[in-house]
């Protein structure tokens, strides 16, 4: 088969990093509802992907769910001038999948944190906003955000009520003049009648009552009794294997990682919801763009190299990200980023915050490293002088931190839709456990 010659698209202010699509080779497993598309670049791959239409949604009781205890996490909490209730939660998840609330209906919160992608994007190392610019970061996975201190890669923002409006405002996302300009166009239609009012006591949509149902439906994501969980707190022995053990004993000891990604006696966040330099940030700085063509799949088994002229001339030039110090201007803040937390880590590829790392075996094989070193570096982060061995017991035990996420993403699937005229019917709420 012949290759194509490249063809110039109207893709607008592309980021030459978005060109290349992370499904072609580092898509997380997932093994729920969602598309597997490892092997994209063989001529005999097949799809297992679904239609929108086709997919088959089931509302989940995401407040009960989320209020109850799960394993491994502490209890849920909550402001006391935001309880959750299943109209808001409702009220919120219909906000954040309908693209109609960005300035030209064409994207939506759940466009870049895809449910079934572990509310992330697994296709791309930057998200890709409004008419295809770039938001300049990956897209951060929304799983346990509710027990999050800080919010986005440099811990901006505090609270999800906070967050909501910075993305429906931002040039490159959603790309609203104004938040009065979001309230009038949610106001106009139709679909919202009377769901504000339900929710929130007879108020309309307003400054307040957008950000809190969005923030309702989001502290709902929680996902938790992973097989670490069981085998740590639950004390099942045979939850985890041999591998994933030895990977545990080295995270909490000669490795370090817990250092930064910390386990409490009855809970475990792994996060120290703090920030660190571990060199990505600098790395990319000091980066110059490769003059060469970048490979880019179009379709199984069919691949074009785009020359880098062609990218500058539809791309926006990739400045350097200086972390923390763009939101307190202190020099020492440079190149510092909020620790993720690890929790679902294996269904949340690409990694770190320019998605630069495609797999968990690449981010085990930086940190063993030493990250990049430069005048900021963190001094947690040093050479580990792993073996190939302890390199894999560790990615073997990043991937035992997945728990349960399948009726979140069937949920979702539920969501009804703001750009679609009918919407799907779907089944009942199940009354088994998930």
């Amino acid at each position: 088969m012949a290759t194509p010659a490249p063809v110039h698209h109207p893709w607008g202010r592309v980021a030459a990093g978005c060109l290349f699509l992370w499904a072609c080779s580092a898509v997380a497993v997932v093994d729920g509802p969602g598309d597997d598309r490892r092997g994209y670049e063989r001529p005999d791959f097949e799809t297992r992907s679904r239609a929108l239409e086709a997919r088959v949604g089931i509302h989940g009781d995401l407040v009960a769910r989320a209020l109850e205890q799960h394993l491994g996490l502490p209890l849920l909490g909550f402001p006391a001038s935001a309880p959750l209730s299943e109209e808001r939660v409702a009220l919120g998840r219909k906000l954040f999948f309908d693209r109609r609330l960005s300035l030209n209906g064409t994207q939506s919160c759940g466009m870049c944190h895809i449910p079934e992608q572990g509310f992330t994007n697994n296709e791309l190392a930057i998200a890709v906003g409004i008419e295809g610019r770039s938001v300049g970061r990956n897209a951060p996975t929304l799983y346990n955000v509710a027990f999050l201190g800080t919010l986005f890669h440099d811990g901006r923002e505090e609270s999800l009520e906070q967050q909501a409006w910075q993305p429906m405002l931002h040039p490159n996302e959603m790309a609203n003049p104004s938040i009065g300009f979001v309230i009038d166009k949610i106001a106009s239609l139709p679909d919202y009648a009377d769901l504000f009012e339900t929710a929130f006591d007879g108020r309309g949509p307003d400054l307040e009552t957008v950000p809190k149902a969005l923030a309702s439906y989001q502290r709902t994501l929680v996902s938790a009794n992973s097989a670490f969980d069981r085998w740590y707190f639950g004390a099942e022995t045979g939850a985890m294997d041999e591998a994933a053990i030895r990977g545990f004993r080295l995270f909490t000891g000669r490795a370090g990682c817990v250092a930064c990604h910390a386990i409490e006696q009855d809970h475990a966040l792994f996060t120290d919801q703090r920030l660190h330099n571990t060199g990505v940030g600098y790395a990319r700085s000091q980066r110059r763009e490769e003059p060469g063509p970048s490979r880019v799949w179009l379709y199984p088994g069919v691949s074009i190299d785009v020359s880098a002229h062609l990218i500058r001339s539809v791309g926006e030039e990739r400045v350097p990200d200086l972390g923390r110090y763009r939101v307190t201007s202190d020099p020492d803040d440079r190149w510092r980023f909020r620790t993720p937390s690890l929790r679902n880590v294996a269904l949340t590829a690409p990694y770190m915050h320019d998605g630069s790392l495609a797999t968990l075996e690449a981010v085990v094989a930086f940190y063993d490293g030493g990250g990049t070193p430069n005048p900021l570096l963190s001094p947690l982060v040093r050479p580990l002088e792993l073996s190939d061995s302890e390199r894999a017991e560790l990615v073997a035990f990043l991937r035992a931190l997945t728990g349960e996420y399948r009726s979140l993403v069937l949920d979702a699937f539920a969501a009804p839709l703001g750009d679609v005229g009918v919407e799907r019917r779907v089944p009942a709420r199940p009354t088994e456990a998930e």
